[in-house]
């Protein structure tokens, strides 16, 4: 009886012994839970939740972009202006960073990490608008990516030209003002906006901006794909804004658009992409407008298809990115009319060629141009003269020349131009289309011959 009652005193006293003796126990930390990347949580204060290479996210410092936003005629700063990051679907991976009185702005991105916590190879570009300005990236122009690794000091900090960003002045903000308000779905980042033909985008938190909206009673959809959105009408005034216009949810976009495209003498293409433009957005005389994020077909040869399409009108757009090939011009053939449809309503879309660009040489890739600008292209041997068209940033076609005559495959086709006094600080672009017959059988890609004229 006495040996069961001693054994017994010595197992409950063991813990108490442990408890007040063991130094390196006492001091040991509790090993932290793995914090929340899509939530951000589980960090202490100044720190995000970021990815981790073949392993569990961590807290790390966060990473920023850095730049101005300024005025391409005057290099002014523009105040107020609303900058976003996307990922290569043009989905926002980022809150909205607004620019302070100077332009400058700063803005907080996702960096996924490697073991040792380094950023690693990341590509995003950024979208910005403003009040009296026009969207930047718009076709033709593009945006350049912005390359998380090479974030640099303490705190890590991306900053280079890449991240300045030159916004283009509208010719009137008379009887303009704007809307504002949220997407309401569980992912809204990237939704495109449209209101009375103007699009604006909402961050990772559904919040948006649409400037530059006419004054009067407009229509505000949202295009994200998977989500069918609800429209709403805003009241819109001259130098107001409209806020709390949100965009809740109807239900799921199942919509799959589908087609296929036939490539004709591809030259040094190969696989091209094919886009949905919401109509709204459709500049007919440059063929070109703004698609929602992920509605886009890429490495297409022969059949393509795009799933969860929202309900809405669209224009229908193939090789329109650069890739050595442009949607077939010539008229005197079928499948080269661009094609409008209706969602839900129109799910197959009818065959259309695709043909071999010719090569721009200069200008291009938005490089600076004075004086009198003369266009060089690859010479279409076969054509019997040439078009030649140039548009300003808003699609407006401000020069045509017909009848050009090329060099007949001897050497590279040009023209000097001839047209209306360009301004300063303002981007253009050049077309040219060989013509065979009457009918044009090849022409320069949608998004090259792009200067911009000081």
């Amino acid at each position: 009886m006495k040996r069961w009652s001693f054994t017994l005193l010595f197992v409950a006293l063991t813990p108490i012994f442990v408890s007040c003796g063991d130094d390196d126990d006492e001091n040991k930390k509790e090993e932290p839970a793995t914090c929340d990347v899509v939530a951000q949580t589980g960090c202490e204060d100044g720190q995000v939740c970021e990815t981790v290479a073949g392993a569990e996210p961590k807290c790390f410092a966060p990473v920023s972009v850095k730049g101005k936003v300024f005025d391409t005629t005057t290099q002014a700063g523009i105040e107020g202006a609303h900058v976003v990051a996307r990922d290569a679907n043009e989905g926002a991976v980022s809150g909205i960073a607004v620019s302070a009185k100077d332009g400058t702005y700063e803005l907080r991105v996702p960096s996924p990490r490697d073991a040792d916590g380094k950023p690693v190879k990341t590509e995003y570009t950024l979208r910005a608008d403003a009040m009296g300005y026009l969207t930047f990236p718009k076709a033709p122009r593009v945006a350049l990516p912005v390359d998380i690794a090479t974030a640099t000091g303490d705190p890590l900090v991306v900053q280079s030209s890449a991240t300045d960003i030159g916004l283009i002045p509208l010719p009137s903000t008379a009887n303009l003002g704007s809307v504002s308000g949220k997407v309401l779905a569980d992912s809204p980042g990237g939704t495109l906006v449209v209101a009375g033909g103007v699009t604006g985008t909402a961050g990772t938190d559904g919040a948006y901006t649409v400037f530059n909206v006419p004054a009067g009673s407009v229509g505000v959809s949202g295009y994200l794909a998977g989500v069918n959105l609800k429209p709403a009408t805003a009241e819109v005034k001259a130098g107001a804004t409209t806020s709390d216009v949100n965009l809740d949810v109807l239900g799921k976009a199942t919509t799959t658009v589908s087609g296929k495209v036939e490539i004709v003498n591809p030259g040094l293409g190969k696989n091209t992409s094919v886009i949905l433009v919401v109509e709204e957005t459709f500049v007919a005389n440059a063929a070109r407008g703004e698609a929602p994020p992920g509605l886009r077909a890429a490495n297409v040869s022969g059949e393509w298809s795009i799933p969860n399409v929202p309900d809405g009108k669209y224009v229908v757009l193939g090789a329109f990115e650069n890739d050595f090939l442009v949607r077939d011009p010539d008229t005197s053939i079928g499948g080269t009319e661009i094609q409008h449809i209706t969602v839900p309503g129109t799910s197959t879309v009818s065959s259309f060629k695709i043909t071999g660009a010719l090569a721009v040489i200069s200008p291009d890739g938005g490089k600076e141009v004075s004086g009198t600008p003369t266009f060089t292209w690859e010479d279409d041997s076969s054509e019997d003269s040439y078009t030649v068209q140039v548009y300003d940033a808003f699609g407006t076609e401000v020069w045509k020349q017909e009848g050009v005559i090329g060099p007949k495959g001897s050497k590279p086709a040009e023209l000097a131009y001839a047209g209306p006094q360009m301004k300063s600080g303002l981007y253009y672009q050049f077309r040219a289309t060989s013509i065979k017959g009457g009918v044009p059988i090849s022409r320069t890609e949608d998004l090259k011959g792009v200067f911009l004229y000081k």
